[in-house]
């Protein structure tokens, strides 16, 4: 029959999983870091992935497809439903699973309440009015550079961070003294154990930064991390201005 569905392309995909999640038939899954349309008998062509979709990779089509079933129960598909509706947990690598924890989101850190800084001296001789406020400079979500989308709204005239994770246990100022106005992402060359530079260069190529600052420790293995940057600066061919600060491993900034 004749309907309408939804189609992707996967070459516009950045792998974000937020169709995923706001389709409540449960008609998509990531397969491979993509967005895929499990069945087109689950697909209701009414779109509610589309706007959650950062590129513009889903269109509604009208052509021959499958009819529209409604999720049966136990279904892969009814087991997404339940997960969006009553958390009942879909196993990891079944169809209809996504981590939430690589779902892209911008938040504004004025509306997160700020904390106070912990007393370090007994609370019946502190001053309240003492206490400083402290407040996260985060801006966005994920952190992580595995898990960043390459291209996601948030990247759009950014001032990028590339930074150690080390690096904001290290120095306790970190949050103010880097992450300010910049959108950060963090890694371990070492702990990871991978290449960044491919990533991080379809990051740059794909998305119209401002700048890039990269903080490091002092400790060899955070090199990988520096020069990741470079060669992905290198391979996306782009002129953005960049710098490198070095952090020692009792905090203090030994180089910029």
């Amino acid at each position: 029959m004749k309907r309408k569905i939804i189609e992707i392309n996967e070459e516009k995909c950045n792998g974000c999983g937020l169709c995923v999640t706001a389709c409540h038939e449960g008609a998509l899954t990531m397969v491979d870091g993509k967005a895929k349309l499990i069945s087109e008998s689950y697909c209701d062509g009414l779109g509610d992935c589309l706007p959650q979709c950062p590129t513009d990779a889903i269109i509604i089509t009208e052509r021959e497809a499958d009819p529209f079933i409604a999720p049966a129960p136990g279904s892969p598909a009814d087991l997404k439903l339940k997960t969006q509706t009553d958390h009942d947990p879909v196993e990891p690598g079944k169809p209809g699973f996504t981590c939430p924890g690589t779902q892209a989101r911008l938040f504004n850190q004025a509306e997160v309440p700020a904390v106070k800084e912990p007393v370090t001296q007994p609370v019946s001789s502190a001053d309240p009015a003492d206490q400083n406020q402290v407040q996260s400079k985060l801006r966005q979500w994920p952190v992580q550079i595995k898990l960043a989308p390459v291209s996601a709204p948030f990247f759009n005239q950014a001032h990028l961070l590339i930074a150690a994770d080390c690096a904001a246990y290290a120095r306790a100022t970190f949050h103010q003294d880097f992450m300010n106005n910049k959108i950060t992402l963090i890694g371990c060359p070492k702990l990871d154990q991978v290449d960044y530079s491919e990533k991080l260069s379809q990051i740059i190529a794909r998305n119209d930064l401002k700048s890039i600052t990269i903080v490091r420790m002092e400790v060899p293995c955070c090199g990988g991390l520096e020069q990741a940057v470079k060669q992905a600066l290198l391979q996306a061919g782009e002129l953005i201005p960049w710098q490198v600060i070095t952090i020692g491993t009792d905090g203090s900034i030994l180089d910029n």
